[in-house]
């Protein structure tokens, strides 16, 4: 299993008060990188988590934990949605659907 895939873990800042104008700033987001095997989601965990096969699914697999607070991941352009996370021994796992 190589884990060669770049990962990006997405915080998202909420932008700062202005008392001047009455307005907050705009979002930003702060982006961690990780490298990760990834690969498509079984059928067979597709209908355990979602109870029907879904496009678009794909499995994370991390060599350490990932203890960081984030909303999103981000896989070259694409963005996905944590569905499923399991910690074990060593390594971290996600099943993961994209954002449409």
């Amino acid at each position: 299993m190589r884990y060669d895939t770049p990962v990006y873990f997405q915080k998202t800042i909420s932008g700062e008060y202005d008392p001047n104008t009455g307005n907050y700033g705009e979002d930003s987001v702060d982006e961690t990188l990780r490298y990760a095997s990834v690969m498509d989601t079984s059928i067979k965990t597709m209908r355990l988590i979602y109870g029907e096969i879904r496009q678009g699914s794909l499995c994370i697999q991390l060599q350490n934990h990932y203890t960081d607070v984030y909303g999103r991941i981000r896989i070259g352009e694409r963005i996905y949605t944590v569905d499923s996370s399991r910690k074990l021994r060593v390594k971290h796992t996600f099943v993961v659907s994209e954002v449409q």
